[in-house]
């Protein structure tokens, strides 16, 4: 099961060197698989995105995304991109410039969008309590969704925290589970 790790400047910072130290204890610490650059608030966004994507290429992260801009993602070197759920319209242009291109998901039916718009994998959330993320959809609703569509990588996403809930999620067959707070 793949390993997504998500940033977030409440626990990263935008200091560049704590960001920097941060960043590296924890892919010291985890294998990831995936990691993508989120921060909606840091004035400072590409050149914390210039140092993130260099460090996951030197701990060899197969999947280095940022959060939302694949124009950017594109520019700086990252593998990929994860859209919100705002942007379908975005995955085509996303997977012209051949980037990896997750985007969220929170409904049945935005999964099938994103299947017909040919993303590469989607995160479906929240699976379990979020501060902030509404009423959490379950891991029976994550084992429904993994069942009905099996032409799509599906990892799960919110609440994400222990060893268990990671268990449970392995065992409804997703593609992966994705955490800001798991990791650090």
């Amino acid at each position: 099961m793949k390993k997504y790790l998500i940033t977030d400047p409440q626990y990263y910072t935008n200091d560049i060197e704590i960001f920097r130290e941060t960043l590296i204890k924890t892919l010291t610490k985890h294998k990831i698989d995936i990691a993508c650059f989120r921060d909606k608030e840091s004035k400072n966004f590409e050149e914390l995105a210039k140092i993130f994507i260099e460090i996951c290429k030197k701990f060899n992260i197969k999947e280095i995304l940022l959060n939302s801009n694949y124009l950017l993602a594109k520019k700086l070197g990252a593998t990929g991109v994860h859209l919100n759920s705002k942007q379908f319209d975005k995955i085509k242009e996303a997977k012209e410039k051949n980037l990896f291109t997750i985007i969220s998901c929170h409904t049945f039916l935005e999964i099938e969008k994103a299947i017909e718009q040919k993303a590469d994998a989607i995160t479906f959330s929240p699976i379990f309590n979020t501060p902030n993320k509404g009423e959490p959809k379950g891991i029976e609703k994550l084992e429904e969704a993994t069942n009905l569509y099996k032409d799509i990588n599906i990892i799960a996403l919110g609440g994400i925290v222990s060893e268990e809930q990671i268990a449970k999620i392995e065992n409804k067959k997703a593609y992966g589970f994705a955490s800001i707070r798991y990791f650090i």
